[in-house]
């Protein structure tokens, strides 16, 4: 009997400047997003700051690009903050206080937003003018909110946190209403459902976490 051992192939393992190189997916860009919005809302980036590395991280192709945007930021703390902002922290209250119950943009435009009080039920109209409904930080007070749109050669625009869950049911003529945001949320959160028309206008629903700034706006 042979005393020589056979050998064992062994894979060739990556080294450091392989897997800096590698190509990162739009999943590994929302995670270093995560990152970056919970870094402006503990304060240790600027708004400004924010903005310049969030907009190179939509760009970033490799591990290197996005790691070079986080490198001199506290990791095991955002990490945390990251995980609450994304889930689980949106909940049904029993306020006591009177809900929303409309929002209406005529030849111009209305917000609603901050700490808000919303129940069941909201109608939101925009006739040549537009309608923003940000819905990440308002208070809910029902298990399901019902957003009934009705934009006239106007606009709607609705942003929800990642949490909820999100059921789209509207309708366009000569225009647009957007369900790309719909879809299951976190356990125990509330459910926004979305319904109504568009004509020659559009409803945009979109998901932010709670300390995204938003772009351009159609309520001004």
């Amino acid at each position: 009997m042979s005393d020589i051992e056979p050998r064992t192939s062994r894979a060739p393992q990556p080294s450091a400047g392989d897997a800096a190189a590698m190509l990162v997916s739009d999943a590994d860009r929302e995670r270093t997003h995560s990152y970056l919005s919970a870094a402006m809302t503990m304060g240790v980036l600027t708004p400004e700051e924010y903005s310049r590395r969030a907009g190179d991280a939509s760009v970033a192709r490799t591990r290197a690009d996005l790691d070079a945007l986080t490198r001199d930021l506290p990791l095991d703390q955002l990490r945390s903050v990251a995980a609450d902002a994304a889930f689980g922290q949106t909940r049904v209250s029993a306020s006591g206080a009177d809900p929303v119950t409309s929002a209406s943009g005529f030849f111009g435009g209305t917000e609603v937003g901050g700490g808000a009080v919303v129940g069941d039920r909201l109608k939101a109209t925009a006739v040549m003018g537009g309608v923003v409904l940000d819905l990440r930080n308002v208070e809910y007070t029902a298990p399901v909110l019902t957003v009934k749109c009705k934009a006239i050669m106007g606009g709607v625009d609705i942003v929800v946190p990642p949490d909820v869950t999100v059921e789209v049911h509207g309708r366009a003529v000569m225009g647009g209403f957007d369900g790309s945001a719909a879809g299951p949320g976190g356990e125990g959160a509330p459910r926004v459902v979305i319904t109504g028309f568009s004509l020659m206008g559009g409803v945009r629903v979109q998901r932010r976490g709670r300390a995204d700034r938003l772009g351009p706006r159609r309520a001004r």
